[in-house]
């Protein structure tokens, strides 16, 4: 299943986004698209005026699969993104893909003992601010993405996903 929206981000239009959405998993469980929306642009506001980009949602052998090929680790992990590249003079908006596995962040969300909403509310700032350049891999550049991270989830209501 594919739905994609005119741009839109919520009343004060902030950001405009143009959002694909594609459900290769099943959908019990799943967020509305509107939380999607929500934390996309809660991620992209102050940062981005106009954006777009599809998040995949899939099941744990496509979640296998693609953290496989693309990072060389055989197991499925809870988000991936794929940031688009070489293409600003054609395609300025587009940020790229993300990959949101619905069994992994469900498996989390019940074992850190988080609402299953805000951990996808969550992994998906978390993939946008990816496809933003933002990374996580030394610890100075950590602390400014879950800084970000935190003043987006803020936003939405979400409370802090690293405080213990």
């Amino acid at each position: 299943m594919v739905a994609a929206v005119a741009p839109r981000c919520g009343a004060t239009r902030a950001v405009d986004l143009a959002l694909t959405v594609q459900i290769a998993c099943p959908t019990r469980g799943l967020p509305a698209r509107a939380d999607f929306e929500a934390a996309a642009c809660a991620a992209l506001r102050g940062r981005r005026g106009c954006a777009e980009l599809t998040l995949r949602l899939v099941d744990a052998d496509e979640g296998r699969a693609l953290n496989q090929r693309w990072r060389g680790k055989d197991y499925a992990t809870n988000v991936l993104s794929f940031p688009a590249t070489g293409l600003a003079a054609v395609a300025p908006e587009l940020l790229g893909d993300i990959a949101l596995c619905a069994p992994v962040i469900a498996a989390e969300a019940r074992a850190q003992g988080k609402r299953a909403l805000d951990h996808w509310r969550h992994l998906t700032v978390h993939g946008v601010l990816h496809l933003l350049g933002y990374d996580h891999t030394r610890d100075a550049q950590a602390l400014v993405m879950e800084a970000a991270e935190r003043a987006a989830l803020a936003s939405l209501g979400v409370a802090d996903p690293y405080q213990a």
